[in-house]
């Protein structure tokens, strides 16, 4: 009797429902039955091959059970996973997942099988439907039992949902190919609304629709105004579209991208005594923009300021920002016609490897030739 009772609290501990954000799935073997009698005899068997084929056996002799073919195909999956047949292991948890598809642990399974497999696609599926599917109220009890009942799921269920929910953060960031990065965003942001990776997933789906990778700036700016109305203070957010309007034609674009650069500068606080390389980074590159978007608007006098700002943060902290505010500089300077000052922003600026080279190469030649034809 003692063994039958512990095989019993094993199955009731394996077997509870899941996460609060998913619907409930259990897999209920009522004791007694002919099911959990074949369960106990297979549980006595310690030879792994002999407990194969026991489980073949049980899946044959209930395959009209939908949770007994569950929990048959799940526990192969797991032996064949034990014995590092990662394939098979696969196959049987998906033979699990089509009898109970919103199950937690096997979910968690098997995304632990695809991390294994280094399968981005598959981890994604998995620990996305962990998050996607909501938990609806059953019938017959109040409002306030149901928001217990979930609160008390979420606090047994709290590891695992954490662990789909990094397994799927993991995968955007090891995604080399930019369309399918961006697809396991967008199922991202619906399965985890409140993940606590929101910003960095923010930031790798504006870096994904940007120059060099996707290139779509329309897609680029909803998402970062998306982001930005959940998370107004959002500095790689707001830099990012401050940097996206800047180079936009449409009217408007420039007034944006003034505002988001003044409120980066605003909220990054680079003179402050705790201010620390990411604040004045951001403070310079948003510097930067600024003064670009002020010469657009024929303001470079303004312009020439918040250039100078930007260099000076910029220095020593990022040599392709800084290249760039030198050439935005040079440039502005030289459109005041102040000779001199080009030059030796421009002067600095060539011997700074990177993109902005041979632009600041080209600008120095215009420079010089003008200062030539004035001599």
């Amino acid at each position: 009797m003692e063994r039958i009772r512990c095989h019993a609290l094993v199955l009731a501990i394996v077997l509870l429902p899941l996460i609060c954000r998913a619907q409930v799935d259990r897999i209920v073997i009522a004791a007694g039955t002919p099911e959990d009698q074949a369960l106990q005899a297979i549980s006595n068997e310690q030879d792994g091959q002999k407990k194969v084929r026991l489980y073949e056996d049980f899946l044959r002799k209930f395959a009209s059970n939908p949770a007994a073919v569950a929990y048959g195909n799940w526990q192969l999956s797991q032996y064949y996973q034990g014995t590092g047949d990662l394939q098979k292991a696969g196959s049987y948890g998906d033979k699990a997942l089509a009898g109970a598809p919103h199950n937690l642990d096997i979910l968690v399974s098997q995304t632990n099988l695809a991390q294994q497999m280094k399968d981005n696609a598959k981890i994604m599926e998995y620990a996305t439907r962990g998050g996607e599917a909501k938990q609806p109220k059953p019938e017959g009890i109040s409002e306030e039992e149901f928001a217990r009942q979930l609160d008390e799921q979420k606090t047994v269920t709290k590891s695992s949902y954490e662990f789909l929910e990094t397994a799927a953060f993991n995968a955007i960031a090891d995604e080399k190919d930019a369309k399918k990065r961006m697809s396991y965003i967008e199922h991202f942001t619906t399965a985890f609304p409140d993940s606590r990776f929101q910003e960095q997933v923010a930031q790798y789906a504006m870096y994904t629709l940007g120059p060099g990778q996707l290139n779509d700036s329309a897609r680029l700016l909803a998402y970062g105004e998306k982001t930005v109305a959940n998370n107004p203070n959002s500095v790689p957010a707001l830099l990012l579209l401050a940097n996206a309007y800047v180079d936009e034609s449409k009217p408007g674009s420039i007034s944006k991208a003034v505002s988001y650069s003044q409120k980066v500068i605003a909220l990054a606080k680079a003179n402050s005594p705790e201010a620390d390389r990411s604040s004045k980074l951001s403070s310079g590159v948003a510097h930067s923009t600024l003064g670009y978007a002020y010469m657009k608007q024929d303001k470079t006098a303004a312009a020439i300021t918040e250039l100078k700002l930007a260099s000076g943060l910029l220095k020593g902290q990022d040599e392709v920002a800084y290249a760039t505010a030198l050439y935005r500089l040079g440039y502005a300077y030289a459109k005041l016609n102040h000779v001199d000052e080009a030059r030796n922003v421009l002067n600095e600026a060539v011997q700074i490897p990177g993109p902005v080279q041979q632009p600041s190469r080209d600008l120095l030649a215009k420079v010089n030739s003008a200062r030539a034809r004035g001599k």
